[in-house]
């Protein structure tokens, strides 16, 4: 009875789920912590959280092809073991620094007039992105190249374990801030920098564990396609249709690019050719992402990032000016948690019933529909949009008046609030005194944003892990790195337009605008999905109803209509 039991838990399949888990929760602590630690030795200041995550963003934009390269160009067990390694010993190697600014941050501020200090902020920002860089790289070879090897060519499989990755993912984003606000609030600072050292140091133990476990469980990991001509594939996929059944065909061209390529003699390379070896490689990756069949999926998908209407600072910000609660705040980001795990649920009842394709496109209309709610909102009694308002008056007045300017809360009240972010840190409003409190506002806007921002994550989560599975599905094994790479890029990208979106409006009286460009760009993207849909499925795009039409259609590169 208890066979099927133990051979789950021992399957290559849980392990890889139980190390993504322990890698996802150090990364949620830590992001969550640094932003907080950065603003404590500040002076409650923001401006190392916002030098930290312009920094993070800026360089995955920009090494995100190289950081994939590399992943495709070296074996998988390497590429897993070396991002591990880095990832944390960064992480480690952080936390020891900060407890040691904490401990003499006094007398490092006399130390060569406060430069040794500030040394030390270069310092960590540093090592922290260089961990996120390795985190990056982690998730690119377990999430876009690992499942899908274990796997296998069972689609649903991978659809199942798509899900399950964001259910994790989901999970971990609300508990492990809450585990280590609780430890800064009871404890320190200092404690919580220890803490999560600690945790890395044990976690990276028992994560280099796992991954030789499941790569001694799934031989074919070992196996990793090297890049051909495309003359040489063409007669490969000749071979493979004439000669060889269907289930034959992926192994044999894996023992063929395995076995059968032999790597070009190595030529003296000069110390030009040297320096522009990763601006080639940049631009070949972007050019190869151009070339995908399923560039517009991606691109859709990269628009999505180009939003206020989420849970981070930026939002829940505005809706702490508008009356919310910190307790009511932390209430919804739960809520939110629940429709994006619902989300999940969602993506692979309807690629079942739908196929792959379908499933995209019906997520973005149920994401877009739940967003006309936050559209009207801005239009109801309560919304503070008023566009006669300059958005740099209160910079302005600041500047000319020489006010202070408004300070962060501790990390206590920064947890309180529930308002992690992985990039920007957390804040509270400058007007948080009960004394200085705004007047009541009524809560039929804010509750209407809300309410479409949960409802949307249904939708979101949906059509995110759609077009994870049509990345895995349709980017050939040699080119999974640098073709995902670009593709963090990309979101990044985005994500760092939205953030300067908010800082040329920063002022409540502007948040209006930004949520009717948010819900633009999310229309943007899903009409590039749609467009990539159409060339994909042709005219059979609503007209195929029966499980095997879907199962080819989904399987069809852009373009190819003739085999649906």
């Amino acid at each position: 009875r208890l066979g099927p039991v133990v051979a789950y838990f021992t399957s290559a399949k849980f392990l890889l789920y139980l190390g993504h888990a322990l890698s996802t929760w150090g990364d949620r602590m830590w992001h969550f912590a640094v932003s907080v630690f950065l603003v404590e030795l500040y002076g409650n200041s923001l401006l190392l959280t916002a030098v930290y995550g312009l920094v993070v963003a800026g360089s995955v934009l920009l090494l995100g092809a190289i950081i994939g390269d590399w992943v495709d160009k070296n074996s998988r067990l390497k590429v897993a073991q070396t991002s591990l390694v880095v990832q944390n010993a960064s992480v480690i190697l952080c936390g020891v620094i900060l407890m040691i600014i904490f401990m003499y941050k006094t007398q490092l501020l006399t130390l060569y007039h406060g430069w040794l200090l500030t040394v030390c902020y270069i310092l960590v920002i540093t090592i922290a992105n260089i961990a996120n860089l390795a985190s990056t790289a982690t998730a690119i070879t377990i999430q876009r190249d690992w499942i899908v090897v274990v796997a296998g060519e069972d689609r649903s499989r991978l659809a199942d374990m798509n899900a399950t990755i964001r259910r994790i993912d989901q999970l971990t984003n609300i508990l492990a801030p809450m585990a280590v606000g609780q430890i800064m609030t009871f404890g320190s600072p200092m404690i919580g920098c220890g803490f999560i050292s600690g945790w890395n140091l044990m976690s990276m133990c028992v994560e280099y564990l796992l991954l030789w476990k499941v790569y001694q469980k799934t031989p074919t990991l070992a196996l990793k396609s090297a890049r051909v001509e495309e003359s040489e594939l063409k007669q490969l996929n000749a071979k493979k249709e004439s000669d060889v059944k269907p289930s034959e065909g992926v192994q044999l061209i894996v023992e063929k690019d395995v076995s059968g390529f032999e790597p070009p003699q190595e030529k003296e390379v000069g110390c030009a050719a040297r320096m522009a070896e990763p601006f080639i490689t940049f631009r070949d990756g972007w050019v190869a992402y151009y070339n995908q069949p399923v560039f517009l999926a991606g691109m859709g998908l990269a628009f999505l990032y180009m939003t206020v209407l989420g849970f981070d600072c930026i939002t829940t910000g505005y809706a702490y000016t508008q009356g919310l609660s910190g307790s009511v705040l932390s209430l919804l980001m739960g809520a939110s948690a629940v429709t994006g795990i619902m989300g999940t649920v969602a993506f692979t009842w309807l690629r079942r019933k739908c196929g792959l394709i379908r499933t995209g496109l019906i997520s973005g209309v149920a994401q877009f529909a739940c967003l006309v709610l936050c559209a009207i909102s801005v239009f109801m009694p309560g919304s503070p949009m008023d566009l006669t308002v300059s958005p740099f008056a209160d910079i302005s007045a600041r500047l000319f008046e020489s006010e202070p300017l408004p300070t962060i809360a501790s990390p206590e009240e920064v947890f309180a609030t529930g308002m992690p972010n992985l990039l920007n840190g957390s804040t509270t409003p400058a007007n948080s005194d009960p004394e200085m409190s705004p007047e009541p506002v009524p809560l039929i806007s804010v509750s209407l944003l809300f309410a479409g921002v949960i409802a949307a994550r249904v939708g979101l989560w949906s059509f995110d892990l759609t077009v994870t599975q049509l990345l895995q599905e349709n980017v050939v094994e040699s080119e999974r790195g640098i073709i995902n790479g670009v593709q963090n890029s990309m979101n990044y990208l985005l994500d760092l337009l939205h953030f300067i979106m908010v800082i040329l409006a920063p002022n409540p009286e502007a948040f209006g605008v930004l949520v009717l460009i948010s819900v633009s760009f999310v229309a943007m993207g899903h009409i590039m999905y749609f467009r990539f849909a159409q060339k994909s499925l042709g005219k059979q795009l609503f007209v195929c109803r029966t499980p095997d039409c879907k199962e080819v259609a989904d399987s069809s590169p852009p373009g190819n209509t003739s085999t649906v």
